[in-house]
C-alpha cells in the first residue's frame, strides 16, 4: 500500500513553499500557521513572513506589535504571539531536544519539525494523516507522511472520499463508503471571536482609548497577551 501511495505522490504532490526547504525555522513557521488555517490562505503569508523576518533571529528581535500586526488575517492571533515567545527562545539557547517545551508546540508540530526538518523517524499525524491510515487500516511509515497528508486534502476526504482515483482504493476495506458530515466549527459571524478580531484591528491601527472599545473584549486580549492597557489607553504590547 504505501508503495502505491508514493508513487501517486511522486506524481501528484502539492507545490507547497516550504517543502522546499529543510529549514527548521521555516517549518515552524508553516506548522503554526496551518494550525487552524487553510493552506491556500497561508501559502502567500508564509512567504510574506519569511521575506520580512527569514531566520529566527530576525523574528526574535521583531517587536510583539509588529508580529501582532503581520499576523492580521491568519485569525487566532495567540499563535502569532506563541511563535514569536518560541524563536525568542530559540535564539538564545538553541533549539530544545524536546520541542513541546517551545510555546505553542504541541505533539504535532514538534514532530512535523522532526520529520520535515530534522529528518527524525517520526510519524506526524494530523487530521488527514488518522483519517488515511483509520479507512485503510494500513500503519504507513514516517516517509509517507506527507504523502498521505495530500491524499486526505485532496482526494480522501472526510465526507464523501473519491475512491475512483485513489491509488489505495483497490485494497482499501473503505472504499465507496460515505460519511457523516463533522461537527462544524461554531459561527463566526457575530462572535465574540469575531468582537476580538475586530477590536485587534482597530488597536493594531492605532492605539485607542479604553471608551471606544468593548470593555469584555479588551480584558480577553489583554489576558493572552495581545494589547496592553495603561492609563485606560489601549495599545499593542510594547515587549
Amino acid at each position: 500500500m504505501e508503495t502505491a501511495l508514493l508513487a501517486w505522490f511522486a506524481e501528484h504532490r502539492r507545490d507547497l513553499p516550504w517543502r522546499r526547504t529543510r529549514d527548521p525555522y521555516a517549518i515552524l513557521v508553516s506548522e503554526v500557521m496551518l494550525q487552524q488555517t487553510q493552506v491556500e490562505r497561508v501559502v502567500p503569508r508564509f512567504v510574506a513572513w519569511l521575506e520580512r523576518w527569514p531566520t529566527v533571529e530576525a523574528l526574535a528581535a521583531a517587536s510583539p506589535a509588529d508580529v501582532i500586526r503581520e499576523w492580521q488575517g491568519l485569525g487566532y492571533n495567540r499563535r502569532g504571539l506563541n511563535l514569536h515567545r518560541a524563536v525568542q527562545r530559540i535564539a538564545v539557547d538553541g533549539w530544545p531536544d524536546d520541542l513541546t517545551e517551545l510555546a505553542g508546540v504541541g505533539p504535532y508540530t514538534a514532530a512535523a519539525i522532526g520529520n520535515f526538518a530534522l529528518g527524525e523517524s517520526v510519524l506526524p499525524v494530523d487530521t488527514n494523516v488518522a483519517r488515511v491510515q483509520e479507512r485503510t487500516g494500513h500503519s504507513f511509515s514516517p516517509a509517507a507522511g506527507q504523502a498521505m497528508m495530500d491524499l486526505g486534502a485532496t482526494v480522501c476526504l472526510a465526507r464523501i472520499p473519491k475512491c475512483d482515483v485513489c491509488p489505495l482504493a483497490e485494497r482499501c476495506p473503505s472504499q465507496g463508503r460515505r460519511y457523516e458530515p463533522l461537527r462544524k466549527q461554531s459561527r463566526f459571524e457575530g462572535s465574540f471571536r469575531q468582537r476580538r478580531a475586530r477590536t485587534l484591528r482597530l488597536v493594531a491601527d492605532r492605539e485607542r482609548p479604553l471608551t471606544e472599545l468593548d470593555p469584555d473584549v479588551v480584558e480577553s486580549l489583554a489576558r493572552d497577551g495581545l494589547v496592553s492597557v495603561e492609563a485606560d489607553v489601549v495599545a499593542l504590547p510594547a515587549s
